[in-house]
Parts: C-alpha cells; structure tokens; sequence
C-alpha cells in the first residue's frame, strides 16, 4: 500500500513539475512566413491582444505564392530555422511533411483549438498520410459556376453531367457579347493542372500505377483534348488565363459558364467590383467531375521550433489565428470567403449573410470534394513541369497531345527514381 502510494505521490509530483514548467515556458518572439489572406489581415487587428495576453510577440512576413513557397522551402531545406511558423497548402504539404520540415501539428495545437470542428476536406488537405500538419486559414474546393440570367433567357437547363456542359457552353457562346467558357490556361501545379486534373480523373486516368506516373493514358488524352477544345469558346487569350484573369472575365459579365474555387463566389456578389450580382448560380461540377478541395494554412518549423517550449508556443498562436472566434471576425468583417469550420458554416451568422444560392451550392458540392492532385513528395516539380507541358498544348504550339503527355510522364518518371535513390 505504501509503494503504491509513493507512486501515486511521485506521480501527482511529476504531473506538477510538467504543470509548473508550461506555465514558466517563455517564447519572446516567434517568426511567421506567410502569404497575405483576407482572413490573416483580419486576424492582425486583434494580435496585441494575443501578444500582450501570451507574452509573445509575433512578427509576420508576407511573399506571394510563389516566392512564399520557394523561401519556405529554403529555410526548410537548408534548416536555417529563420522562421518558426510556416504558411503551407495542399500542393507541398506531403514535401514538407515526408521530409520531416513540419511538425505533427495536435501534438501541440491546444485540445481547445477544437481541430475536429474544421470541415472534413479542409482536414483532409491539411494531413498526408493520416497526420494532420497544419490548421487551415483558407479553403474550399470547386463550384460550376453559371449565369442564370443567360440560362434562362436562353432556355438552357443547368448541366450536372460533362456531356451537358459542353453541349451548353456551345450554345450559350455568342461572341463577342458572351463566351460560353472561361478557365486557367497558364501553366503551373497551381493553374492549368490544378483546373484540368478533375477532367484527367473523371475520364478514368490516374496519376500513378503503383508508383509509376500513368497520367499520359489514353484516358488522360482524352481529357486533355476536351479541356484544350473548350478554349475555343473562351476569350481571346482565355488559354493562358490564370485564375485571376478567368475571375474577372467572368464578373465582366462575358462569361456563361466557369469552373473555379467555392470562396470566388464571394466575388461574384460585390456589388462594388461585380457586374453579375444576384446573377450567378452555383452548383457541383458536373458529374463525373469531381469537386478539387485545397487548403492553405500555418504549421510548425522543425528547425525553426527546435525545443518543446517553442513549439507550444508555435501551437498556441495557430490555434488562435484559425480559432473560432477569428472565423467569427472575418464574417463580421464581411470576409465570407475565408471560413474553414462546421460551426462558421452553421451558424447564425453565416446563414443570414451568405446568399442563399451560395449556401445551396456548398450543400450540393461537400458530397463530390476531394484532393485531385497527386499527393506526393515530388509534386511540386511534377506539377510545374506538367503545367508547362499543357499550357503549349493549349495555346496550340503543340499539337500532339499523346507526345506531350509522354514527355511529361518520363520527366516524372525521372523524378520519382531519383527521389527513391536518394532514400
């Protein structure tokens, strides 16, 4: 009785001095690399608070995309450990994850931080291979976008099947009044492959056959060839568009049918930079596609959070930039677009100022969201290569599509057995 008394002393003991050592635990600053979002400028409002309630100050630095991705991969890569918080997306999370430049992020995000409220695909992007790694911020997948008004008018019904589409994009294009398509062209992981993917999957090609990159199949050709044909009833200059350029094509009032992410509805209701307020309709795409979920969002540095003590302090900070009560911020800074959580999407607030029709079109497109990128390791430079490959494919300077594709299939091939020499 006395032995096991004395254990549960030295336990109770051991339990305070751990207690004891997180409250003595001081991180004076923590350094953050990011890319702007609406939902981190909201967020920034409220950071003294956080900073004065935490004893931790956090200093954020802001790239584009591009050079966000490329300066966290070096910081990464070299263990520089420059920056404690990485901004992360779906495109480089298996990267980073695999090569052990992130942290498993629960083991440090607060039990309040309620990981499990975020939506279904928004965890599913955050993790690879069943681990989440980081919190999102930002995400969403893909709505068919459509002029209702047009439709109308022109007795056209709403396609839900890619057959439907494409018969109704060639009706609805009279140029130069209306195209019946607009979508990215411009090469990229993150442009003209992120778009055509669904279309590659839907036709019934894949990625990969035990490893092996399969993506020049004739299933993939196929896909390929209807996504480069579609081009004829976009703008001029419509297959080099990247998503900013379809956006605006589309809310000029010039554009019948779109394809892009769920938060750019947001965009279709400003009555400030829109031209098709309350004349846009949103639904899934159409069957067999799927809907791309993404997400972006911050984890925590390997090297840049050496010790315990900073990576609490790492975990603390995200629960509070991608917590509930800053989702409940954004909406009151009328920032729809940037919401992650069950309980955003469900609550009072949300369904009062979000428009109906937005809120009927994510009901009819959670079902069919999924990852259509291939989550590897090498992605990143699979993809790019890729996107280059189809934007000549596109622009017409090449015109086999069988060749193209075989090309961009061996250079993957390459890159998957370098990376597995280097292991």
């Amino acid at each position: 009785m006395k032995i096991m008394t004395a254990i549960a002393c030295g336990a109770l003991m051991s339990a305070a001095v751990a207690d004891a050592s997180a409250q003595s635990c001081k991180v004076p600053l923590l350094k953050v690399l990011a890319q702007k979002s609406l939902g981190l400028t909201v967020m920034e409002k409220t950071l003294a608070d956080y900073e004065k309630a935490s004893g931790t100050k956090v200093q954020i630095s802001y790239f584009g995309e591009n050079d966000r991705r490329s300066k966290a991969r070096l910081d990464a890569s070299t263990r520089a450990g420059s920056y404690q918080i990485y901004y992360i997306d779906e495109a480089n999370v298996a990267e980073f994850a695999t090569a052990g430049w992130v942290v498993p992020l629960l083991k440090y995000l607060p039990k309040e931080a309620d990981y499990d409220d975020f939506l279904p695909g928004r965890r599913a992007v955050a993790s690879y291979n069943g681990v989440a790694y980081f919190a999102p911020l930002i995400g969403g997948s893909d709505f068919l976008f459509y002029r209702r008004d047009l439709l109308e008018k022109a007795g056209v019904a709403v396609p839900r099947t890619l057959d439907e589409l494409v018969a109704a994009v060639k009706k609805m294009h009279s140029p130069p009044n209306v195209y019946g398509w607009a979508a990215r062209g411009q090469r990229g992981s993150g442009m003209n492959v992120w778009r055509w993917a669904p279309f590659m999957l839907a036709a019934g090609g894949k990625w990969e056959n035990n490893g092996v990159p399969s993506f020049n199949s004739a299933q993939a050709v196929k896909a390929t060839t209807l996504y480069r044909d579609l081009f004829k009833y976009a703008p001029p200059g419509g297959a080099t568009y990247d998503w900013s350029n379809a956006l605006e094509a589309f809310r000029s009032g010039k554009v019948a049918f779109m394809i892009e992410s769920t938060p750019f509805a947001d965009w279709m209701e400003d009555p400030k930079k829109s031209s098709v307020v309350d004349k846009v309709g949103y639904v899934r795409p159409p069957a067999p596609l799927a809907s791309a979920a993404y997400g972006h969002g911050l984890a925590i540095s390997t090297s840049g959070a050496k010790d315990e003590c900073t990576r609490q302090a790492a975990g603390k900070f995200i629960a509070f930039a991608t917590g509930k009560e800053q989702e409940q911020a954004r909406l009151k800074d009328k920032v729809f677009s940037d919401y992650n959580r069950s309980s955003t999407v469900n609550s009072d607030y949300f369904r009062q100022h979000v428009k109906p029709q937005i809120q009927a079109g994510l009901t009819d497109t959670t079902p069919v969201s999924r990852v259509t990128i291939w989550p590897s390791p090498e992605w990143p430079d699979i993809g790019d290569n890729l996107g280059v490959v189809l934007e000549e494919v596109f622009t017409g300077t090449r015109t086999d599509v069988q060749g193209a594709l075989d090309e961009a299939n061996e250079y993957a091939t390459d890159v998957m057995s370098r990376a597995k020499k280097r292991k």
